[in-house]
């Protein structure tokens, strides 16, 4: 039975993950210092069977002590603070926990032996990009400290994890579903909240900028490939669809699907916001035998619904 660690398992991926690992048969152990998580996630997990950690990542006793007991084959690390306007207010706390509370982890995983280290990483490394789609070749320029804590996260990792199996960096694009934090939801979940209440989504900007969405069950799978992917010393892989969305049709295809009949307002743009962004999916692909299975629309009628996938 593999034995896999998850930190963030609290949050939006982790604890969708840690579900499906749980089924798959893996002994799932969860870290997370439940500080922007949610508490109760962690009790239906631990119900389920998984084994719960409290702690810090920042911490590098507690977390090699918890490594050094539990010796996982595999760690899949998501805890991380994820708000582009947050880290424009408190870099120093992203670089702190997102980039040094990665380089703990790394380290402490190394004396404890973890074969496999998996990186939640972001599409917000690439900054705006000079060609579309993005490969994993791009050049690197985070417009945000949010986006540089992830990149110094990847440096850590590529650089200094020396288990046997390698590490697997996953970039991942806009990411949405059931169970999204509203405090740090995407774009989705704020036009959700506003046209639940049948007000008008607001736009930053024109709406011509683009994102590639992709639904938190698609992000899980290529979680769980990395697991049995080929040893790499270090494979980095985009996890999106593949296909560019403007802000403007997300918009429209959100109001026509709750049966409205709106239009979306417009705001300022706001600092840090990449203008055009969408992956080349060709490595995970390829690398992982991975490739998006729901479609935008599709999941958002069963978001709309309140469906569990």
């Amino acid at each position: 039975m593999l034995r896999v660690l998850v930190t963030g398992v609290a949050g939006f991926i982790g604890s969708r993950l840690s579900r499906r690992l749980l089924d798959l048969g893996m002994e799932v152990h969860g870290l997370d210092d439940l500080s922007r998580g949610f508490a109760e996630r962690v009790k239906v997990l631990e119900g389920a069977g998984m084994i719960f950690h409290r702690a810090d990542v920042r911490n590098w006793a507690m977390v090699y002590g918890i490594l050094h007991r539990v010796k996982p084959d595999a760690i899949i690390h998501l805890a991380a603070l994820v708000s582009v306007e947050e880290s424009i207010r408190m870099p120093g706390l992203y670089m702190e926990v997102n980039a040094e509370g990665t380089r703990n982890l790394v380290r402490a995983a190394n004396k404890a032996g973890v074969k496999r280290f998996i990186y939640a990483s972001s599409a917000a490394v690439y900054g705006n990009p000079i060609k579309l789609p993005i490969s994993e070749d791009h050049p690197m320029n985070p417009l945000s400290p949010y986006g540089l804590s992830k990149l110094m996260g990847e440096y850590y990792v590529a650089s200094e994890f020396l288990g046997k199996e390698g590490s697997v960096i996953l970039r991942i694009f806009n990411v949405y579903g059931p169970g999204q934090n509203p405090e740090y939801a995407g774009v989705i979940t704020r036009f959700m909240e506003r046209l639940s209440r049948g007000e008008p989504p607001i736009i930053f900007g024109d709406g011509g900028q683009t994102r590639d969405f992709i639904h938190v069950d698609d992000v899980v799978e290529a979680f769980i490939k990395s697991l049995d992917a080929s040893p790499d010393e270090r494979l980095v892989a985009n996890i999106g669809s593949g296909r560019p969305v403007k802000i403007l049709e997300l918009a429209r295809m959100m109001i026509r699907l709750y049966g409205l009949d709106l239009e979306p307002v417009h705001a300022p743009p706001r600092p840090g916001d990449i203008r055009d962004s969408y992956a080349d999916i060709t490595r995970a692909m390829r690398a992982l035998g991975w490739s998006p299975r729901i479609s935008l629309e599709d999941g958002l009628q069963k978001l709309i619904r309140g469906d569990d996938l």
